[in-house]
């Protein structure tokens, strides 16, 4: 999902075009964790760009998507951008603790 959200709309106010926002967000990123893993992969992970514009968008967590959007009401933006690009992730195993670093 590569995508440009304008918040202004001559009938609809901004706080429900945010709730729209982040309903589409939902949305897609669970569409895209139900499809089918391939071969040797844990999870679907995903690269995420939130900017003003493209060319501003700066890399954000998955999780803090919905933080961006809220700051983009706060700083009352009339547009903003949202990048969402699925990728397979493989789960890593922690390194176990040795005797030294537990003390």
């Amino acid at each position: 999902m590569k995508k440009t959200f304008s918040l202004t709309h001559p009938k609809i106010k901004a706080a429900r075009l945010v709730e729209a926002v982040r309903r589409d967000v939902k949305k897609y990123i669970k569409r895209e964790r139900n499809k089918d893993l391939p071969e040797g992969v844990d999870f679907w992970d995903f690269d995420c760009k939130f900017g003003a514009c493209a060319e501003e968008a700066t890399v954000v967590h998955v999780a803090d998507i919905g933080k961006s959007i809220d700051s983009a009401e706060e700083k009352k933006l009339e547009s903003f951008y949202v990048e969402i690009l699925a990728k397979p992730g493989c789960r890593t195993k922690r390194p176990k603790p040795t005797s030294d670093q537990s003390k």
